[in-house]
């Protein structure tokens, strides 16, 4: 099943976070720094990111990965 967001091209907190290798709270405080454009959603204000903000931080993507793959799959040991 393709999750909305995945449709719409935009990343969760934890997408983010697996795809750079990073924690969590270093997306949200990359966001509220504006190191990396950030949009909220919903009536909890949760934080989205699309692809093009991600790739213009420089950061190597892997091709299935732009592709719409499921990033909570990616495996950190493919990078290496």
């Amino acid at each position: 099943m393709v999750d909305k967001n995945q449709k719409s091209g935009m990343l969760t907190v934890r997408e983010i976070s697996r795809l750079l290798h990073i924690h969590p709270n270093t997306v949200r405080r990359w966001s509220e720094q504006g190191i990396i454009k950030s949009y909220r959603i919903g009536p909890r204000g949760d934080r989205r990111f699309k692809w093009e903000d991600i790739i213009q931080l420089g950061v190597e993507i892997p091709e299935d990965m732009k592709a719409g793959a499921n990033p909570s799959t990616f495996n950190s040991q493919s990078r290496a």
